[in-house]
């Protein structure tokens, strides 16, 4: 006689199914943690923060960005979840599409779901989204177990988040310093060598904004203010090679059962070395001795680990960041 098979029920999560979210989510960080501590390492009170960030989610609380949880349900367990959250656009891009979907790490599927549950919560997270008007899914995938499970529903990679743990200061090449107010002008420059690197590798997605040089010197501006960070140039003016912003991380990347107060996050990097995506000029040794300053001044800080973002078709920049020992962690991916 053929074994039964219990149907899988999706529906949206409810106050009565934190207690059941916040022990899959802590044995999902859990794994995570045995892979990696160096990056993955868990708050204390990882427990408090989960549920406090699931209530809050559930609730419907706060101003920021939508967030949804969906939960997949077979016999009254659950066996899976989905979370999403409406992102805004970075202010220098167009978004022509609108405010994209994305779907967070927190989707995932236990090891004894029925076959086909990861499917059906995606189908159910995008269906959502695109009821509040989301035509952009996203995706953040962590571990090879995910990222495949995202790929079999029709998601491929577009950026990588690398990282390194295990930052030490060391000595900084001469041609790197702190950044100043006389530099924004060459760092606005640079940023929109950047930019146009990126649009060419997907213009749908990384379309410049009309008025991005405007609000990126803003932004540079308002940033030599904030004393969470670390803003370094290579060379000199408007002729500047390279620049690179080192801050903290945020809770956009990590899940909230880790401890990200040691870690930090690269996202405004750009060296001349890497304009070209395809290849490496002088051996690229400007940009890393840039990132090797940035790592230095994130180990000034106590951070002991950094993530570097960079677009999955960009292989020189790929190239110098492996070459300094960063791994893929994380991988957003784009339907």
């Amino acid at each position: 006689m053929a074994k039964e098979t219990l149907a899988v029920e999706i529906r949206a999560a409810r106050d009565a199914d934190i207690p059941s979210m916040t022990d899959l989510l802590l044995e999902d960080a859990g794994e995570r943690r045995a892979e990696n501590p160096g990056l993955w390492g868990l708050a204390g009170d990882a427990g408090t923060r989960v549920g406090a960030a699931l209530a809050a989610a559930i609730a419907g609380e706060g101003h920021g960005p939508r967030h949804a949880w969906l939960v997949a349900e077979v016999g009254g367990e659950l066996v899976g979840m989905a979370h999403s959250l409406v992102l805004p656009v970075p202010p220098i891009y167009a978004g022509n599409w609108g405010d994209p979907g994305l779907l967070m790490p927190e989707c995932f599927v236990t090891k004894t779901a029925p076959e086909g549950t990861m499917q059906a919560l995606v189908e159910a997270a995008e269906a959502d989204l695109r009821a509040v008007g989301v035509q952009l899914h996203l995706a953040s995938g962590i571990g090879v177990r995910q990222c495949a499970m995202l790929e079999r529903a029709g998601y491929r990679p577009i950026t990588l988040y690398l990282a390194r743990s295990g930052l030490r200061a060391v000595p900084v090449s001469g041609a790197v310093r702190p950044a100043g107010a006389g530099d924004i002008a060459g760092i606005v420059a640079r940023s929109a060598e950047h930019r146009r690197v990126i649009a060419a590798l997907n213009e749908r997605f990384w379309a410049p904004h009309q008025e991005a040089d405007i609000r990126f010197d803003a932004w540079m501006r308002r940033s030599l203010t904030l004393e969470d960070r670390d803003m370094l140039v290579a060379g000199e003016g408007e002729a500047l090679e390279g620049y690179a912003i080192a801050q903290p991380a945020s809770r956009l990347h990590f899940p909230p059962a880790h401890d990200i107060a040691a870690t930090g996050i690269l996202d405004d990097f750009f060296h001349r070395d890497f304009a070209d995506p395809v290849r490496l000029s002088h051996g690229g040794q400007g940009a890393a001795a840039l990132l090797g300053a940035a790592e230095t001044a994130f180990a000034r800080r106590g951070i002991a680990a950094a993530v570097v973002i960079c677009p999955a078709a960009w292989p020189s920049k790929i190239e110098t960041l492996e070459a300094a020992g960063y791994r893929t962690a994380i991988t957003w991916m784009i339907k």
